[in-house]
């Protein structure tokens, strides 16, 4: 019996979909790739805005199609923020959600016998504890990723992550560790440590983020140690101090922004004001000096007027990001911004888009510019168009020319040249 996993959104939900591929093969199931023949496809969705709940639609339509004898399995982030909505999907034969995952293969099986359709998605609980499965193995990667915390008590008005994930959760620093010691017996050197709100790391436990990156540090193999996204206003200078003990870390910061304008942080009900997150940066510049800053921002926010834009463009191009996500803002239903008046129209979100996306493109140029003349260790990943490619301890992309492939290996090399995608290096002899 053969499964494939589609999986769409972000780390956490790449690193999910491993963690099943392996409960799968632990009950006897073969893992396959999603456009390959198999038994049963399952779609491991994403809601984060309404474009990526119509992709889940979409290829949970375009599986029932091309694969019609096969099952078919809807599970992830959709369903759990949107239970009700799956009568209109009947393309999926089995619908769950992210608490059910571990109990999927048994969902599989029970169809299997009896051809009957399952709905089972479980409301999260405040008093929920941490669960799943660990993954170990990232096929076609060459860092792996291991996700310590899930859920968030945010409730950004946005965002339907909260509903989606539950409530902030940690994972325990003993099972960090036992699956860190797998993960460096599979060879792999950099580990991504992943989260819905990482930074809320062990508020629910009374542990610290660095207590959840110490076992990588000890762990004989992992010579690489990187965070996901965080949140700026949980990285205390007792966390910067703590990151700064470590050896093995990258000092590569992706902080969440979303606007560089206060008005429209607190109608987002953001924790901080510009000007502390502007703070946040120059302690971790300071504490990093080689350290790349990197985000996420979102413009045509209900109400965001031509001056509250021009008031995050402004703070965006002061803070000299190396990479910027643009979107624009996505009504969810279930949250309070989707019912704010003075909704932004689509065309003004496209325009804005385009001019913040134009800054960010010059400021990712400015810092690869910058790196000319440095030195860098270079973990590689697959070759690309001829070229050797991966990634500086900063996460700036690195192109070098060899006529051996490099995948896995970390060498020291300098920056000789960049370009809007990166930078270009030359291997050195050392």
């Amino acid at each position: 019996m053969k499964a494939a996993i589609l999986t769409l959104g972000c780390k956490v939900n790449q690193y999910d979909s491993n963690a099943l591929a392996r409960a799968l093969r632990e009950r006897g199931f073969e893992t396959a790739a999603p456009e390959e023949e198999a038994d049963v496809y399952i779609v491991n969705s994403c809601t984060v805005t309404a474009e990526s709940s119509r992709k889940s639609r979409q290829a949970l339509r375009k599986l029932r199609h091309e694969h019609p004898d096969a099952v078919t399995v809807l599970t992830g982030c959709y369903p759990q923020a949107y239970p009700d909505a799956f009568d209109a999907l009947p393309e999926a034969d089995i619908v769950t959600g992210n608490k059910t995952n571990a109990a999927l293969a048994d969902e599989i099986e029970a169809f299997l016998q009896t051809k009957r359709r399952a709905v089972n998605v479980c409301p999260h609980k405040k008093d929920d504890a941490y669960t799943g499965f660990g993954a170990a193995s990232f096929e076609g990667h060459t860092r792996a990723f291991i996700k310590i915390q899930d859920g968030c008590n945010r409730y950004c008005t946005y965002c339907i992550i909260p509903v989606s994930r539950g409530f902030s959760r940690s994972r325990p620093p003993e099972e960090i560790r036992r699956e860190l010691t797998t993960i460096a017996e599979n060879g792999y050197k950099e580990v991504v440590f992943v989260g819905i709100n990482l930074s809320a790391y062990g508020l629910d436990t009374g542990d610290t983020l660095c207590d959840a990156l110490r076992p990588a540090e000890e762990t004989e193999g992992i010579e690489r140690i990187r965070l996901g996204s965080l949140e700026p206003d949980h990285i205390t200078d007792g966390v910067i101090r703590g990151l700064q003990s470590l050896t093995k870390f990258c000092p590569q910061f992706h902080l969440s922004l979303q606007s560089g304008c206060d008005r429209t942080l607190k109608r987002m009900n953001r924790h901080y004001t510009a000007e502390e997150y502007a703070a946040l940066c120059g302690r971790l510049r300071r504490a990093f000096p080689a350290a790349s800053l990197t985000t996420d921002v979102i413009v045509g926010f209900p109400g965001e007027t031509q001056e509250d834009f021009e008031e995050s463009l402004a703070f965006v191009k002061r803070m000299g990001f190396m990479k910027v996500h643009v979107f624009p803002y996505s009504q969810r239903e279930g949250t309070p911004a989707a019912g704010y008046p003075d909704q932004v129209d689509r065309q003004t979100k496209i325009r804005r888009c385009a001019v913040m996306q134009d800054e960010c493109d010059r400021l990712r140029k400015s810092f690869f510019d910058s790196m000319i003349g440095t030195e860098q260790n270079v973990l590689f990943e697959t070759p690309k168009n001829g070229l050797q490619q991966g990634y500086a301890e900063n996460y700036a992309l690195v192109f070098v020319s060899s006529p051996t492939p490099l995948t896995g290996e970390i060498r020291r090399l300098v920056i000789t040249g960049a370009t809007a995608e990166g930078c270009e290096g030359a291997i050195l002899n050392v």
